[in-house]
């Protein structure tokens, strides 16, 4: 296996199902040396935000629904199986579950994408909350609001990977 090919299967999963931004990361030269969490973080990054808005989109969209299908069909990543577990959103209530699948498709019909908030050091209550409010923005500001989120869930993945430095 090539340097490129251990790069690209150690971090491609990183930015959720979206392995072409740690291929363009280690294209660019962007990282060299000690894998430290600071500067693969900065090089993914770089790589997401350059990114066209289609390809940004299509990284949002490749994240899963909270407590959504996925997760009851046992079919989510293990990063996004162990983050949501970590929230408690294995453990909702009946009422519960049905207020989240009625966000999930309210707010994916309204913005194309599924609602993607990082989850740790929150509860389900928190996560709620988070929900009920960021409906209710408009679709530049939850498209911003969501790609600022997939980039911390990308940090909070990297740095449970490497050395923070």
């Amino acid at each position: 296996m090539s340097a490129r090919q251990e790069f690209v299967a150690r971090f491609g999963g990183v930015f959720e199902h979206s392995p072409f931004i740690a291929e363009r990361a280690y294209d660019a030269g962007a990282v060299e040396g000690d894998l430290a969490a600071k500067a693969v973080h900065a090089a993914l990054t770089a790589q997401f935000r350059a990114a066209s808005e289609a390809e940004r989109l299509g990284v949002l969209r490749a994240h899963p629904d909270l407590a959504g299908k996925l997760a009851i069909a046992g079919e989510l990543t293990a990063d996004s199986r162990n983050e949501q577990a970590g929230a408690g959103l294995d453990r909702l209530t009946p009422e519960e579950y049905a207020r989240f699948t009625e966000l999930n498709s309210a707010y994916t019909q309204k913005f194309g994408f599924p609602f993607i908030i990082a989850v740790k050091g929150l509860n389900r209550h928190d996560i709620l909350s988070a929900f009920e409010t960021r409906i209710g923005n408009d679709a530049a500001q939850e498209f911003a609001t969501a790609t600022a989120q997939v980039e911390k869930i990308a940090w909070l993945r990297l740095s449970a990977m490497l050395p923070e430095g």
